[in-house]
């Protein structure tokens, strides 16, 4: 069993920057692929990106393409999301998620196939 806790969320202004991160439990951390995913208000959860598990391959929704950044710390059991010039569409809650098996790219086609989920963390960029 794995948890997942996400931490740095809160609110930011138009064109501001936040960095997002998920601590894992577990000593397996390095075999996950690990995913960042949001939801809006009254909208559907939709991927943001994945990283696969050495961290060497990076995948990105087209809306955060070029401002949102993630990454890994194996040793420290962690994935981070730096995200950069926020809008008020990034407004969401955020959630962490782990896949065992598949690749990263897989994370963001087929949401079924997340093991486990973070509580989520909230932001809110005000205009």
């Amino acid at each position: 069993q794995v948890q997942l806790v996400e931490s740095g969320g809160g609110l930011v202004q138009v064109g501001g920057s936040l960095r997002l991160s998920c601590a894992a439990s577990g000593r397996t951390f390095s075999t996950y692929n690990m995913g960042w995913f949001r939801q809006a208000p009254g909208k559907e959860r939709e991927f943001v990106a994945a990283i696969s598990r050495g961290g060497i391959s990076t995948y990105y929704a087209d809306s955060v393409k070029g401002r949102f950044t993630i990454s890994r710390d194996n040793a420290k059991n962690t994935v981070f999301l730096r995200m950069n010039t926020l809008k008020p569409e990034d407004t969401a809650v955020y959630y962490c998620a782990a896949q065992i098996s598949g690749t990263a790219l897989a994370m963001g086609r087929d949401q079924n196939g997340i093991d486990y989920w973070g509580k989520g963390t909230l932001v809110t960029v005000s205009s």
